[in-house]
């Protein structure tokens, strides 16, 4: 039996009184944060959830999600959160796969797989003083089933252990130096595993603050930033480009940002350039997976910073790169990036022959494609899956987008395989530009031929006005792949 060093009802001891987390409708101390953990727990256990059961909780971003899982995990139970934006069957899929016994819902209109629901103004508020809580969880016990973006098929849940949370956010907290004098931004969805990590979890270990912000929109952001003056946020590329588009040629108080995280998709190093310069924010770029617990790599704060690169690999963690045979390769060679540490996943749910040929021998698999340099940071060259095959040639869709983010006018890029009679695949371009750009696609096609062989160069450039993407925010590349089948071009 371990003590967690996040769980709510052991840091209301430490920090009482400090506030805890808010809303646009709640804020709480840690004490009358945990208060309300153990009201809900006990309605649960009122409920019959037990321990190694699973809660679903469906729910937008809000405090009582929060309370929803901590009170889980009060129970000796596990939690998985569902997007709560999916359909009644995207949903009713997460809820039966996991074996939910009980859903947490916005309303009686949600869907709930035939499971037993408890709708937030139903949640429990004020403890039960007849309640005992059971023993906490133990370290190898499940806490969260989070579940895959499905880009290659059904989503799969990724179990993630208690040990794995204590291990990574002790680890953020490290490569982050956060203190209890912290105050993070929430902006991103708490049915992902970066908000839980970095946002939730990483605070409530050293007694730091969260606010938790509305649906995201770059002038509720800055308008956040200066009331609730945080000292830091995690945010994907998409964000700082909607950002930089909306700071252009207006003044804004950032002045209580030390630090800005950049996730989940890699970010151009022109991009990380006009955010510095025009934000004036000191950003980090890091790199992991659900499967890692969230995050791997990571940018220094101290430096040295490497734009272009995902950083070192985080406290406690290696990194690896390997051959198609999962041979170990040399400093400065492309191949397949492999992580090993207390942060990988216990496996995927009901799928130990998928678990078995991601995890060998303890180093995660994870599918990119990257290179060390000789002070161990990692540079991602691309997705395996994504590396379009012309004609025999490889070639990968990130060097193109990293060429087209060279040119002033894009905002954003993605470059996919597109099927071809003769070639097998042929790279076609989908570009964003901003939104006072005059940029065209021939402006695009021949600031490509300038930098790029020709057997790389996009056959078609298609100027649009945004891009589709999956429910993390990542751009929906299958998505696009689909638009260009069966072969047409």
């Amino acid at each position: 039996m371990v003590n967690m060093s996040y769980f709510a009802w052991d840091r209301a001891a430490e920090y009482g009184e400090l506030p805890c987390v808010r809303d646009d409708h709640i804020e709480l101390t840690y004490r009358a944060f945990a208060d309300r953990v153990d009201a809900f727990a006990a309605q649960l256990d009122r409920s019959g959830v037990r321990a190694g059961d699973t809660v679903a909780v469906m729910l937008p971003n809000r405090v009582e999600l929060l309370i929803a899982l901590m009170a889980a995990w009060r129970l000796g139970a596990a939690a998985t959160p569902v997007n709560p934006a999916f359909t009644a069957d995207e949903a009713g899929y997460q809820i039966d796969d996991a074996a939910a016994v009980l859903v947490v819902t916005r309303d009686t209109d949600s869907p709930t797989a035939g499971r037993p629901s408890i709708t937030v103004a139903d949640m429990a508020v004020d403890p039960d003083p007849a309640w005992t809580p059971p023993g906490p969880p133990s370290g190898p016990d499940l806490a969260l089933l989070i579940y895959t973006s499905g880009s290659t098929g059904r989503p799969k849940g990724v179990m993630l252990t208690h040990d794995n949370l204590d291990f990574m956010t002790g680890s953020t907290v490290a490569a982050f130096e956060l203190t209890s004098d912290d105050h993070c931004m929430l902006v991103l969805p708490l049915f992902h595993v970066n908000a839980i990590c970095v946002s939730f979890l990483t605070p409530m270990r050293v007694g730091a603050q969260l606010s938790i912000t509305g649906h995201f929109s770059a002038s509720r952001f800055f308008d956040d930033v200066a009331r609730l003056r945080p000292t830091y946020f995690s945010a994907v590329p998409t964000i700082y480009a909607l950002l930089v588009s909306q700071a252009e040629g207006t003044e804004h108080d950032l002045s209580s940002l030390r630090l800005a995280v950049c996730g989940a998709a890699p970010i151009s190093k022109e991009l990380l350039a006009r955010v510095e310069q025009r934000l004036g924010l000191v950003v980090v770029e890091g790199y992991g997976l659900t499967e890692g617990t969230c995050a791997s790599a990571c940018n220094p704060i101290a430096g040295p910073r490497k734009p272009g690169t995902v950083g070192p690999a985080m406290p406690g963690q290696r990194i690896a790169i390997a051959d198609a045979d999962g041979r170990f390769l040399p400093t400065g060679t492309v191949g397949e990036v492999l992580i090993a540490g207390p942060n990988v996943m216990a496996g995927y749910l009901g799928r130990p022959d998928e678990t078995a040929r991601t995890v060998v021998d303890g180093w995660l698999h994870t599918g990119d494609v990257g290179r060390l340099d000789e002070d161990g940071y990692l540079t991602l060259v691309d997705r395996i899956k994504d590396m379009i095959i012309r004609g025999g040639e490889n070639i990968y869709p990130k060097e193109i987008e990293n060429a087209l983010a060279t040119h002033e006018g894009v905002l954003e890029a993605a470059v996919i395989g597109a099927p071809h009679r003769v070639y097998g695949e042929v790279p076609v371009a989908y570009v964003v530009t901003y939104p006072d750009a005059d940029t065209t696609a021939d402006d695009l096609a021949g600031h490509l031929r300038e930098r790029l062989a020709k057997v790389k160069l996009p056959v078609q450039i298609h100027v649009t006005d945004d891009l589709p993407r999956n429910p993390v925010g990542k751009i929906d590349k299958p998505g696009l792949r689909r638009r260009h089948s069966p072969a047409t071009v």
